[in-house]
């Protein structure tokens, strides 16, 4: 069967950028682009950007009054602007408070020690409340991914050497042992496992009261994605699969992982749970499955909003 799958309805999958990546290994190209008058920079804090107004982007000349820089990225061109994303060393801002513990959004509350007129927000709240336009989330995505990996890839993995950044951002430079090493992605298979007009769905402890997601995990190392899709069904709820069919990809800055998302065709029942990966699992008919989604379940249960790849996944197999 072929479902119907629309990737630009996710969050964090338009990115309107030209990376110019022959680019950016030219110093003094780089150096023009980021003093130029038009140059924009969006802003990271302690995992959390930097906003005015729901405006992510700040001319570069100003943003040097938002506190010390720990890294400094270009992204790319926006209809010929240079976007660079700017990492601040956590002295630059203060966390206030933690507003909960539960659920999936980081609720601290944080502003800038230099800029209190500057809000902090979760970037998870700004992609589910539609905050801020999807191209800005497709940047977002980009910008706190390679800041991720610039800032916990600073010594050499081949003889502990401190490196250097290069290439713009997008390369560290050892200078001890000549290693390069670029920015990683981390796959991840996320899948619906269908039994006729019925599909699995599970949650973990950390889910919102009431939410079953599609199950996932880690892609490893030497694994087809049909292969991870097929181990991380058994391993976590016991079911077997033959056919998995692939959907689409979303990146997802958690902190940077790329969700292939996948329909799984199910030749065992019987649900193994493994206690320590989820709370719960279970078979849903196709009739509350879609009750999942647009919040009517008699129980009171629902699925993950429409900016994540799992509630397309479901809407999917539910339309298809």
């Amino acid at each position: 069967m072929k479902y119907s799958f629309d990737d630009k309805k996710m969050g964090f999958t338009q990115n309107p950028l030209d990376r110019i990546s022959d680019k950016r290994d030219d110093a003094v190209f780089m150096a023009l682009l980021l003093a130029r008058a038009d140059a924009k920079a969006l802003v990271i804090a302690r995992d959390m950007p930097v906003l005015a107004a729901n405006e992510l982007l700040f001319p570069v000349a100003t943003t040097q009054e938002f506190g010390e820089v720990s890294e400094e990225v270009f992204l790319g061109l926006w209809d010929g602007i240079p976007i660079f994303a700017i990492l601040l060393t956590d002295d630059s801002s203060e966390v206030l408070e933690v507003a909960d513990e539960g659920g999936l959004l980081d609720t601290r509350i944080i502003r800038l020690k230099a800029r209190h007129d500057l809000a902090l927000n979760d970037t998870r709240s700004l992609a589910i409340n539609h905050e801020i336009p999807a191209e800005m989330l497709g940047i977002l995505a980009q910008a706190k991914a390679v800041l991720h990996w610039n800032a916990t890839h600073r010594f050499c993995g081949r003889c502990g050497g401190l490196t250097v950044q290069a290439a713009s951002g997008w390369r560290r430079d050892c200078p001890h042992c000549d290693a390069q090493h670029f920015p990683r992605t981390d796959p991840v298979v996320i899948m619906l496992a269908v039994d006729g007009e019925r599909c699995l769905l599970g949650r973990q402890p950390r889910f919102p009261k009431g939410m079953y997601s599609c199950l996932a995990g880690f892609l490893e190392s030497g694994e087809t994605l049909e292969d991870a899709v097929r181990r991380e069904l058994f391993e976590e709820a016991g079911i077997r699969v033959g056919e998995v069919q692939y959907l689409g990809s979303q990146p997802w800055p958690f902190p940077a992982s790329l969700m292939m998302g996948a329909i799984a065709q199910a030749t065992t029942c019987e649900i193994k749970l493994d206690t320590d990966e989820l709370e719960d699992a279970r078979w849903f008919s196709k009739d509350e499955a879609r009750s999942l989604l647009i919040g009517t379940h008699s129980d009171g249960l629902n699925s993950p909003v429409d900016m994540a790849i799992a509630h397309h996944i479901l809407k999917a197999w539910v339309e298809g």
